[in-house]
């Protein structure tokens, strides 16, 4: 069962207004708890004041089987640490009441469940956070978490793969808000065309199933790669490279590195 909604969360509306702006979305992802909890907060809002549009947090998990080493080695860091997922809440509470910037967590879906889906999603609305990013759940096997999200006002964006048959883009596309999480599988260096190809022709598809928003994560590091995604798409996702630089520099290169990423998210003036 899909429900219909009619009011526009504050990913769409960030995502409408820098379109408005003549920009394509910037999506900008950190995990928190990395290196400490009130570093990981000063590196959200750091994210927000240098040009990031949506933020995305991801909670440390245990068997983060989707992430690439850099972040593994950042997350497993933060979990050494002590991190706990009420930490989370407290960050989103703090991050939220500085920045205007709507805040969105990326989460394997096993926490979610260990902590409660209605308890989950109640806290979230709580502490200020605009939706989840489910990586590993699929919309036919969360109906939970699609009622909690209905009845709390949160985003529910699913992920879309080149290897997704059409049946399976339209389920994902009748489920998702916010946004579609658009990802290629096809995650090597030295396949940069091969990627863009595959990411360009699955939104084209997302679009004939009626998408209104897709957003790609493909290893983007560049400003021109940021560019080259929003030729087709409505936003671009930066994990990798965000982290790289709050590990390398601290919160001053983080700054820099957010700021050129963002300079590629101009559109060409028609």
């Amino acid at each position: 069962m899909t429900a219909e909604r009619t009011r526009t969360s504050s990913v769409e509306r960030a995502i409408a207004a820098a379109h408005a702006q003549g920009r394509g979305a910037f999506v900008g992802y950190l995990p928190v708890g990395y290196p400490d909890l009130a570093t990981s907060i000063e590196a959200a809002v750091t994210l927000a004041e240098n040009g990031v549009d949506v933020i995305e947090l991801g909670p440390p998990y245990s068997d983060p089987v989707m992430d690439g080493p850099v972040i593994q080695e950042a997350t497993q860091a933060a979990l050494a640490a002590g991190f706990r997922t009420r930490d989370l809440f407290t960050a989103l509470r703090e991050i939220t009441s500085r920045v205007d910037v709507p805040v969105l967590v990326m989460t394997y879906w096993n926490p979610v469940v260990q902590y409660g889906v209605d308890r989950y999603a109640d806290d979230l609305a709580a502490a200020g956070g605009a939706g989840l990013i489910t990586p590993d759940i699929t919309p036919e096997s969360a109906p939970e978490w699609i009622a909690a999200s209905e009845r709390t006002g949160l985003d529910r964006v699913f992920l879309a793969a080149p290897t997704s048959s059409d049946e399976r883009l339209g389920l994902v596309v009748r489920n998702t808000t916010g946004f579609v999480y658009t990802v290629s599988t096809m995650g090597i260096t030295g396949e940069r065309a091969q990627l863009d190809a595959a990411a360009r022709t699955l939104v084209e598809r997302l679009r004939a199933h009626g998408a209104p928003r897709a957003c790609v994560g493909i290893g983007i590091s560049t400003a021109e790669q940021v560019s080259g995604v929003l030729e087709y798409a409505d936003g671009a996702i930066v994990g990798t490279a965000l982290v790289r630089a709050l590990r390398d520099g601290g919160l001053e290169q983080l700054a820099r590195t957010t700021r050129e990423l963002a300079s590629g998210t101009v559109l060409p003036a028609n």
